[in-house]
């Protein structure tokens, strides 16, 4: 799938609400806000991310111009991480793996590192095909799930 990465504007927010509510996609990703439906939370969570100029977030848009999504890297230097959303309805598609290339050319430092949780195999083969590697496991609490669950941790070195 095609897919650009533009800056984000106060009209994505809405759509980035509705894919961050939607429950299947709430399931998979399992490590989300502890209360997806809080508006002012999210609001004040998107806030924090457009203010930081050390978070490199962008909004994913397909062929059409649909915006699909949003992804970004985060953490210090050393400590990058990668993260992405995509609406359920652009799923098996290619789309979060377009997006997740076009991010790390656009934010060339390396490591950058990811997490998933373990039976999130639609994420893990996304970041393995662009160059991430497992590099170890964990656990962490998840929000969505309301307990600890097994994740995996990778790493794209180069």
């Amino acid at each position: 799938m095609e897919t650009t990465l533009r800056e984000i504007r106060d009209g994505d927010l809405p759509v980035f609400y509705a894919q961050t509510n939607d429950p299947e996609a709430i399931a998979m990703a399992a490590f989300t806000a502890k209360d997806p439906a809080d508006r002012d939370r999210f609001a004040a969570h998107w806030a924090r991310i457009r203010q930081d100029p050390d978070i490199v977030a962008r909004t994913v848009v397909g062929a059409g111009g649909e915006i699909i999504g949003n992804a970004a890297v985060f953490g210090p230097p050393g400590e990058r991480e990668v993260t992405y959303w995509i609406g359920r309805e652009h799923w098996d598609r290619g789309a979060a793996t377009a997006a997740l290339r076009g991010l790390l050319a656009l934010v060339p430092e390396r490591p950058q590192h990811a997490r998933a949780a373990a039976d999130n195999a639609a994420s893990i083969r996304v970041l393995e095909r662009c160059g991430f590697v497992v590099t170890g496991h964990d656990r962490g609490f998840a929000n969505a799930r309301g307990e600890e669950i097994d994740e995996v941790v990778l790493l794209l070195a180069e």
